[in-house]
């Protein structure tokens, strides 16, 4: 038997993605799957991009540049000036292959092998595959549900800190919980980071969907993180263009960023078709997110309000991104949530969640918490509420559940 190396072995599986087999059986038979289990939005992609691509007039596919187009990354560079007030040069941003390249070339750049990041959990379940295939340790610190997944106290972070910790990672607005950092944390992390000499890695994918007239705070507009912070972002969301994989890391630091190049060399070069889609999406109207969030919120609204009126259900209400972490009165929710797909239906209809355990690293935890991206049209969340409802009454696991009485804004 050919050997199968220790990293792959101890890669995990994706929570959002390993239950599709199930999915598709159940679509096979017949059954409708109301997909809540992964952040592909509903949301049109911008006319812009489709009328640039339409338009295209090439006789040879090329290569890109490996750090990218440097039309993209000037324009990129304009964009963020002019919308956020982050002032970076066209050499502080390279093009990768979607924002997990770029998590991945942060990785490979800022730790060795057994070096450690500290993450608080749940975070997005990819963190942990990153990585494995980087050899990097991850020492998780826990956020809790019941107070809306707020940072723990950065003495939580102090406790964690050994001679392998060499930085920080968080995601903002945050993947899986919807939660928003506010800047007060920030400034905290900010000064913890600075008192120990670390990295600083923010993935700022979700920055344009803040929602309740609350303000996201880039972590590229504070003071004197210059050395020590490294941005990723990517198109995915932002103009729901997730199959274009086109993302960035993006850093002040010419050292990290001379680094970053030799792997973006490595692998050759980002997407030409995505870029180009990419660099015509800078162009949607000024209203575009207007639009977009006001319709995220409004499927917000509607989700968490439905889930909380569920019996032994508790759902913390999200204050950026699209996505929400509910605590259900159940067992094993890797359990449920292939139950849903198995055995489970309404109608001939049942609902796809993710469950929450691939979301921390700690062991047994979110074995009663799911994740729901609510991407999906408000009479089709109706529906899957619905679904869920009713399965909750059925399921052979359900147990009693102390889920907190009222609703936390994060």
């Amino acid at each position: 038997m050919p050997f199968i190396s220790r990293k792959a072995k101890a890669m995990p599986a994706s929570p959002i993605r390993k239950l599709v087999p199930y999915a598709n059986e159940a679509k096979r038979i017949g059954r409708h799957v109301y997909h809540l289990n992964i952040g592909q939005p509903d949301i049109e992609t911008p006319e812009v991009v489709w009328e640039t691509m339409r338009n295209l007039k090439m006789k040879v596919l090329e290569y890109s540049p490996s750090p990218g187009f440097e039309s993209y990354r000037k324009a990129l560079a304009a964009y963020y000036q002019n919308h956020y007030d982050i002032h970076l040069q066209p050499n502080q941003i390279i093009v990768t292959n979607g924002g997990s390249e770029a998590l991945k070339f942060a990785m490979m750049t800022c730790f060795d092998e057994g070096d450690e990041v500290i993450i608080p959990e749940p975070f997005y379940a990819n963190y942990n595959g990153f990585a494995v295939a980087s050899g990097v340790v991850v020492k998780p610190i826990r956020a809790d549900i019941l107070n809306g997944f707020a940072l723990p106290g950065i003495e939580a972070f102090e406790k964690l800190i050994t001679p392998k910790t060499k930085g920080v990672l968080i995601c903002n607005p945050n993947n899986p919980t919807g939660y928003l950092y506010p800047e007060a944390e920030l400034l905290a992390l900010r000064e913890l980071v600075l008192k120990n000499d670390l990295y600083l890695i923010v993935d700022e994918v979700y920055r344009d969907f803040v929602y309740d007239g609350k303000h996201h705070t880039s972590v590229l507009n504070m003071h004197g993180l210059e050395k020590n912070v490294l941005v990723i972002d990517s198109v995915s969301k932002r103009f729901s263009m997730c199959g274009a994989r086109v993302g960035v890391v993006m850093s002040r630091n010419e050292e990290v960023m001379s680094a970053v190049m030799k792997f973006a060399q490595a692998r050759l070069s980002p997407p030409t078709f995505g870029q180009i889609a990419a660099e015509a999406a800078l162009n949607v109207p000024n209203d575009y997110f207007a639009k977009v969030n006001a319709e995220y919120v409004s499927r917000r609204n509607l989700m968490v309000d439905l889930l909380n009126n569920i019996d032994g259900v508790f759902c913390p209400c999200p204050g950026g991104a699209f996505y929400a972490i509910a605590q259900l009165p159940i067992d094993d929710s890797d359990v449920f949530c292939q139950w849903l797909l198995e055995s489970f239906e309404l109608n001939n209809e049942t609902v796809m969640l993710a469950p929450a355990t691939g979301f921390y690293s700690s062991p047994n935890c979110g074995k009663n918490e799911v994740r729901l991206a609510y991407v999906l049209n408000k009479q089709d969340l109706t529906k899957a509420m619905k679904c869920l409802e009713v399965a909750l009454q059925q399921y052979p696991g359900r147990v009693e559940n102390a889920a907190a009485a009222q609703t936390v804004t994060i």
